[in-house]
């Protein structure tokens, strides 16, 4: 794929969706490009006619306008015309782009209402006790498993405690697009919850709680490191013997205790 293609039409895609968002509600937003995403993903003739390269701009929006007139609001209509009328590299990215637009105004309704590091963090650790839990794993990254009892079983898990945009997201993690794993669905929306706080994400492993002088020190170290404000989430594993570890996407910096002597021991035998 092209990636820089792709970029540049998704940029066009989400300038429309961040004007849209400006004037209104991006709760009632959200639901319609979803609602949109499945319809296009699950129709070949759809996605092949409003993801055709070939075809002018203006021509699939009016095929879109027409398709969808009365049944999405305005807002919403406006945004699909905004990503249809791009030249996507494989047709599968516009069911692709209207996932990702559909995630931002989810994250866009909790950061106006100040829950979007709250959303981020339950969104993390969800997916921690997915993947710490064989059952649950299986049961949410079944293919075969009906979509309604994976999204009625994250309702169960999280709707008493999380924040509504947590629960939506991990609900549609489950019943992502293009036949997505969840694993790599939610890792894409902590991503994207990231990069709208203009903000990089680090994993902490720690066999213990760091004190909250250690976990400062730590983020204005990483901060001044990286040069972007570091979001920590914290995982207590007791394998881990002194020390931390910390990832920062593909990026490691290991500086536990066995770590150091690995690396040791390495040097003794090479």
């Amino acid at each position: 794929m092209d990636n820089s293609a792709y970029r540049r039409a998704y940029h066009e895609a989400e300038t429309a969706l961040e004007q849209v968002l400006q004037a209104g509600d991006g709760s009632r937003l959200a639901d319609e490009l979803w609602a949109v995403a499945n319809a296009v993903d699950v129709n070949p003739v759809l996605r092949r006619n409003l993801g055709d390269p070939s075809r002018e701009g203006e021509d699939k929006a009016a095929l879109a306008q027409r398709l969808l007139d009365g049944k999405i609001h305005d807002e919403a209509l406006r945004v699909v015309g905004a990503v249809v009328s791009q030249r996507w590299p494989e047709t599968g990215d516009l069911v692709s782009a209207l996932e990702r637009l559909s995630v931002e105004a989810i994250l866009a309704h909790a950061q106006r209402n100040n829950r979007l590091t709250q959303v981020e963090d339950e969104l993390f650790r969800f997916g921690r006790i997915v993947e710490g839990t064989p059952d649950l794993q299986a049961a949410l990254s079944d293919r075969r498993a009906d979509v309604r009892a994976k999204t009625t079983l994250v309702d169960r898990l999280l709707s008493v405690k999380a924040a509504p945009e947590s629960v939506r997201l991990a609900k549609q993690a489950v019943a992502s697009t293009r036949g997505r794993r969840f694993d790599h669905a939610l890792a894409a929306y902590l991503e994207q919850a990231a990069s709208r706080q203009d903000q990089v994400t680090a994993t902490v492993i720690s066999a213990v709680p760091l004190t909250q002088e250690q976990h400062d020190r730590l983020v204005r170290s990483l901060s001044t490191q990286y040069g972007r404000q570091v979001h920590t989430n914290v995982v207590i594993d007791e394998d881990v013997v002194g020390g931390i570890r910390v990832e920062i996407g593909d990026e490691v910096i290991d500086g536990t205790v066995s770590h150091r002597l690995a690396e040791a021991h390495r040097r003794m035998t090479s």
